[in-house]
């Protein structure tokens, strides 16, 4: 049997975690219950007893919002030390009026680089097609030359078909003068 029991421990579960609106709830709960504590108190001692509660929960007398908790009085070597994550980059909102819309995008290497690319084989499809490149030039002079060898071949092949008729046509003769 392994050891700690039965299989399937706790270590395997879903964790959960609270979420800040459910704490923000606690929290003003909190406040709440204090602040019925600290009106009971009032109601019973009177103010002696108040200012040493006062002492004890200083922010407990007043509507409290999330801006005065985090400013609370630091104590021992927490008020010496500023702490800030230098990796950590604060989330700025920026006011509509600041936000330029017309400013142009600066883009990534990457992207000039095939933007550059495009252009370029636009620019020499251009010329292709205008026949200016070496290429177009080879092409064309080509497309030339297969052009005389076809007028070459339809021409001999004219003259082929020519002289078939002329030779039929005097096999024709020959044979019409030979029946007589």
């Amino acid at each position: 049997m392994p050891k700690g029991g039965k299989k399937g421990g706790h270590k395997g579960r879903m964790r959960t975690y609270t979420s800040p609106e459910e704490i923000d709830a606690q929290m003003k709960a909190e406040k709440e219950r204090k602040k019925q504590e600290q009106d009971q108190d009032d109601n019973d001692a009177g103010a002696a007893h108040t200012d040493t509660v006062e002492d004890k929960l200083p922010a407990s007398g007043s509507d409290d919002s999330d801006d005065e908790a985090s400013e609370r009085k630091r104590t021992g070597v927490e008020g010496l030390i500023q702490i800030e994550n230098p990796n950590r980059v604060a989330q700025k909102s920026k006011k509509v009026t600041q936000i330029e819309l017309d400013e142009p995008k600066q883009l990534s290497r990457r992207e000039r680089e095939e933007i550059e690319k495009q252009k370029a084989k636009e620019r020499y499809m251009k010329m292709h097609l205008a026949g200016k490149t070496d290429q177009a030039k080879a092409d064309l002079a080509r497309l030339a030359i297969i052009r005389k060898q076809r007028e070459e071949a339809a021409k001999k092949k004219e003259e082929e078909k020519k002289a078939k008729e002329a030779a039929a046509a005097a096999a024709r003769g020959m044979n019409s003068l030979s029946l007589k």
